[in-house]
């Protein structure tokens, strides 16, 4: 199972797991309409909103593997 890394795409994450826009959400990380998401990786928008990336790395990758038991 691929899994979701700080250096991915907020884009790429989002169109290929929607089931994350929830994650984002929760964790206040809103760029999935943001136009700089398609050229942020993960790291650099957690960093710039001031949200722990391991935390949320974490729960991004509970979300895609829930989503594949499906």
């Amino acid at each position: 199972m691929a899994k979701i890394t700080k250096d991915m795409g907020i884009g790429q994450i989002v169109e290929e797991h929607p089931e994350t826009i929830e994650v984002f959400s929760k964790h206040g990380l809103h760029c999935i309409g943001c136009a700089i998401a398609h050229f942020e990786n993960l790291e650099q928008g957690c960093t710039a909103h001031g949200i722990d990336v391991e935390e949320i790395i974490a729960d991004l990758n509970k979300a895609i593997a829930k989503g594949k038991a499906k």
